[in-house]
């Protein structure tokens, strides 16, 4: 037995170290088949189980210092979408934008983003609440019961429904954290960003319970009752902003200033009442405060006498006509500029001292992205509940204008779609060197240049809470806009159906978008940083020189400079800009005064200088303009997780992920 122990152990001894060796041969090829990002942190969601598009190559890696200085001077847009054998995961992009956004400035334990104000908090929600609806429609899957053993879960999809689940509790810590009482004595328009909040969470429960779970439902289906509820009061509070007797109707901006009649108020009342008469769950809760089925029911008489009328649900024809109103004054209100574009608003001339003017005479024309793009959901809102195709052509104008306005060229543009055969499709009647001249990439073409779009306030980084937010809500709402026309009606005899040709022409032109969405995505995915947040101005990479004043960088880049001045008659309101000043090379001096945030406030902006206070980046040596002013932000962040999802969603329809010509 002796020598058979040996042998045995020396066989043992003989086998160990091969065994070892192989297991250490193995281990470093698959280590080195893998990317070291990829090998320490796999990304949620793989390639290879997603819808995966494909995108330029050269815009897949962020270019170098120099190579993103002469990218922002000499990479005139393309207009058309190209695609390479390279494969994108723009998913991992959005899970990775949304989870900066919430892991760096959102606070679970206080339901708050903390940095953000009332209103663009709000917005911040909104966008969870989307970016989710887009997750759960990314992967097709259906959630077993419990004691289903037939049915199995892939590990994609459980990773997916976790990342869900975890985004939606923020969401549920938010509704509890939201300053609902101090929003109830701001502005109408701020009142207003809460209804669409809350309407858009309510969609995503109704939309990601049908699609993935059982007949029982999701188990977020309990939140519905309380988000309606919110989104019902704010709405009834925000219905007082309406008069007919100023300016022949539309809604005042603030019932505590003089008459401001202007866009932004006038859009988000369209935009919510259709979205109510659409999306709104109904509400049993006739009360603003106390539910009529809480146990303690003190008067119960005095405070729920009003529920004898009975509550408002889904398809309630008040907000259709609301809707439909808000539209009618605002197309002709004359808000819109030569461009086409809407300028800000509305005052009475010498109202303060006679109070029998009732004439929007004097308009103030700032320009701002997110003027442009609150419209277009209320516009596809409106088609859906009415049938009238004139709404989808206005909103397709509207697009187009803002395109052309920030320096894209492409002649399949200047035309807007034509959905009614007795109408020809719009053309402006400038000569093609007119046309030519005004969207020249390289000049400031009014709100934006080289085809990005920029707010006035980005190049000088002047940009206030409100500034940073603007172009992500455009994003938001052209998404909504351009999806797929219904080839049935949700609620027959309430809403409508497109036809073949209508929903064909509709899913064409949205697909013309594409390459400019993109465009737009890629740029504001090259702001980011090394901890992955966005900056303001999507058009100068992370990494260009801020020392070097604009005109200085190319040749090209004078043109815009010269231009970048208010418009005449034109008061900012929301940003902290230097009327007047078209010389920027002082801010352009020495990198510490680049960091700075201490500026002036014109006189005649409403915007508080305390929206700068506190917020400020320590002074510190930088070679980012995207860390001057306010720097990297919450709102910085959720605009660049909108244009993350527009450009997924864009992508995803171009390739007919979403279409569907059935009948």
């Amino acid at each position: 037995m002796a020598p058979s122990r040996v042998a045995t152990v020396w066989r043992l001894c003989v086998l160990l170290p091969l065994l070892l060796f192989a297991f250490a041969t193995t281990s470093s090829a698959s280590n080195t088949a893998l990317p070291d990002s990829q090998a320490t942190n796999p990304p949620v969601y793989e390639p290879e189980n997603q819808k995966v598009v494909h995108l330029p190559p050269a815009h897949l890696s962020s270019p170098t210092t120099t190579e993103a200085s002469e990218t922002w001077s000499s990479d005139a847009p393309t207009s058309t979408l190209s695609y390479s054998p390279v494969e994108a995961n723009i998913l991992h992009d959005l899970h990775s934008a949304l989870s900066t956004m919430q892991d760096h400035y959102f606070a679970v334990w206080l339901g708050k983003y903390t940095s953000a104000i009332d209103w663009t908090a709000a917005v911040m929600s909104t966008y969870v609440s989307a970016t989710l609806s887009t997750l759960s429609h990314s992967l097709s899957y259906t959630m077993p019961g419990t004691f289903d053993k037939d049915r199995k879960l892939d590990v994609e999809a459980q990773m997916v429904e976790n990342e869900i689940n975890k985004y939606f509790a923020q969401t549920t810590a938010y509704y509890f954290g939201e300053d609902h009482f101090a929003i109830r004595m701001q502005a109408f328009d701020d009142i207003l960003w809460v209804v669409l909040g809350w309407l858009e969470a309510s969609m995503f429960i109704e939309s990601h319970s049908a699609s993935h779970y059982t007949p029982k439902g999701w188990h977020a289906s309990q939140f519905i009752p309380a988000f309606s509820h919110r989104a019902r009061v704010f709405y009834e509070l925000a219905e007082k902003g309406w008069d007919w007797r100023l300016c022949g109707g539309g809604m005042t901006w603030n019932p505590r200033l003089l008459p401001y009649k202007n866009a932004i108020t006038n859009q988000l009342f369209i935009s919510a009442s259709i979205s109510m008469y659409l999306h709104f769950p109904g509400d049993e809760n006739c009360s603003p405060f106390l539910s009529q089925y809480d146990a303690a029911k003190p008067r119960r008489e005095q405070l729920y006498g009003d529920c004898e009328g009975g509550s408002r649900g889904r398809y309630d024809p008040v907000y259709l006509a609301n809707a439909v109103n808000g539209y009618a004054w605002l197309k002709g209100s004359g808000m819109l500029n030569d461009q086409g574009l809407y300028t800000d608003g509305f005052h009475i001339g010498g109202y303060r001292t006679n109070h029998s003017k009732t004439t929007c005479d004097e308009r103030n024309e700032m320009v701002y992205t997110y003027n442009q793009g609150v419209v277009l959901s209320g516009l596809r809102g409106l088609w859906e509940a009415t049938g009238q195709t004139s709404y989808l052509e206005d909103g397709h104008e509207l697009v187009r204008n803002v395109i052309r306005a920030t320096g894209w060229t492409n002649p399949s543009l200047r035309s807007t779609p034509s959905f009614s055969s007795h109408r020809s499709a719009k053309r402006d009647d400038k000569t093609p060197d007119q046309k030519e001249e005004m969207v020249f990439p390289n000049n400031w073409a009014g709100l934006g240049s080289n085809g990005i779009l920029t707010e006035l306030c980005d190049p000088t980084g002047y940009c206030s809470q409100n500034g940073q937010t603007f172009k992500g809500i455009f994003f938001h709402h052209l998404t909504a806009f351009c999806e797929l026309l219904p080839a049935r009606p949700a609620r027959p005899g309430r809403t409508h159906a497109a036809t073949r040709e209508v929903a064909m022409l509709h899913a064409n032109s949205c697909r013309e978008y594409t390459a400019w969405v993109v465009h737009n995505g890629q740029a504001a995915l090259r702001t980011r940083n090394e901890d992955g947040r966005f900056g303001s101005w999507w058009g100068v990479p992370f990494g260009t020189d801020p020392v070097k004043p604009l005109g200085q960088r190319s040749q090209a880049g004078s043109g815009m400079d010269a231009e970048m001045a208010l418009p005449e008659n034109a008061t900012d309101y929301r940003n902290a800009f230097a009327s007047g000043s078209n010389d920027y090379d002082d801010m352009y001096t020495d990198t510490e005064s680049i960091a700075s945030s201490t500026f002036s406030t014109s006189s005649s902006s409403s915007s508080s200088s305390n929206d700068f206070a506190g917020t400020a980046s320590p002074k510190r040596k930088t070679h980012d303009l995207n860390d001057r002013g306010r720097g990297r932000t919450v709102e910085t962040q959720g605009s660049g997780v909108s244009v993350v999802r527009a450009m997924w969603t864009f992508l995803r329809r171009a390739e007919g992920g979403d279409v569907d010509w059935s009948v």
